[in-house]
């Protein structure tokens, strides 16, 4: 069953990791010095927040595969969608490794379709994004994306 993602850049992470720990009634799944990720059952969302940004606010959106097959099945979603589409494989971003699909949304908003297959120490392979780059997340460039990242 595939889950909803939405990921926040904040500005204090502590400050947030308590106010959501008591909107969804428990702690974070994973925490580190610049995220949190709570991954829900009720509502069925993987929920991050991070303070990589200069900028706050709505990170992206996505969809979270738990397998090959569904992630496949995302891909050919987004195929129909016709819209240009960002492919990674075996990408590590967000303390975790994952294979990846990016689109931009009629907004400007990314949205990412992904499997995670592990996790990781460090949150991306690549470095922190750039002054004046709006996106937390190892987003890669996508064709009219507004803003380039980590990859």
């Amino acid at each position: 069953m595939k889950r909803l993602h939405v990921h926040i850049s904040v500005a204090d992470i502590e400050s947030n990791i308590g106010f959501y720990s008591a909107v969804f009634g428990c702690e974070p799944t994973v925490r580190k010095p610049d995220y949190a990720k709570w991954m829900l059952d009720d509502p069925r969302v993987n929920f991050a927040v991070s303070s990589r940004s200069g900028k706050t606010g709505l990170d992206h959106l996505g969809i979270q595969a738990e397998d090959d097959a569904e992630l496949a099945e995302l891909k050919q979603r987004l195929d129909r969608a016709d819209t240009p589409i960002a492919e990674q494989k075996g990408t590590g971003c967000c303390y975790a490794v994952s294979d990846k699909y990016w689109v931009l949304d009629p907004q400007g908003i990314p949205w990412e379709s992904f499997h995670s297959l592990g996790g990781i120490s460090v949150f991306g392979e690549a470095p922190k994004a750039e002054a004046g780059s709006q996106s937390a997340c190892c987003t890669p460039e996508v064709s009219a994306m507004p803003s380039k990242c980590c990859g």
